[in-house]
């Protein structure tokens, strides 16, 4: 093979690799300065709102990359499918539980199923009563905080359940309907 062959093979190869490389999808840096939780743990209390009977109790621990939410919710007939989520203020006074804002959405999202593209960081799985009436809560919210004041801290925001089942689509709510219960979350440690 003579040189120039040789020499023209050699550059071929690098600008093919070059072009590869100029394709390739940029690597991912990991967020040094990305938000943790300060808090250990939180419970939300939830009280009936809109003249309804649900109540519950949830606490809120972090884990891993989000917060992770156990608990009950009550008050619910068997087979009930509701829409349940993190609201963006912690303020239940409004007996229609108004004055939680709408759904958490501190990265300006649409409204989605969490786990299966855009959604708001407080949208969650639907809650499914069991055949009491009573839906047990075993979720974990991602890309969320507990406590430290970061964008994506819940600790003070509210939990929500309402009157629908959210069918992960309508915006900006779910087609998920009146606020039924109404927690905030507060920290206990």
């Amino acid at each position: 093979m003579t040189h120039a062959i040789r020499t023209r093979l050699l550059v071929a190869t690098a600008c093919s690799l070059l072009a590869a490389c100029a394709s390739a999808p940029p690597a991912q840096v990991a967020d040094t300065a990305a938000a943790s939780s300060s808090a250990r743990e939180a419970v939300a209390i939830l009280a009936s709102a809109s003249g309804s009977l649900v109540s519950g109790k949830l606490v809120l621990v972090p884990m891993g990359d989000g917060v992770h939410v156990t608990g009950e919710v009550g008050g619910l007939k068997p087979g009930d499918i509701r829409g349940f989520h993190i609201h963006e203020k912690g303020d239940c006074s409004a007996a229609d539980a108004s004055s939680a804002g709408g759904h958490f959405n501190p990265a300006a999202q649409a409204h989605g199923r969490a786990g299966q593209g855009a959604h708001h960081a407080g949208d969650t799985d639907n809650l499914v009563a069991d055949g009491r009436g009573v839906a047990r809560v075993d979720a974990h919210v991602r890309g969320v905080t507990l406590g430290g004041g970061a964008a994506n801290d819940i600790a003070g925001r509210a939990f929500i359940v309402h009157a629908a089942a959210d069918d992960y689509s309508t915006q900006p709510t779910g087609n998920a309907g009146a606020r039924v219960a109404c927690g905030v979350i507060r920290v206990v440690r």
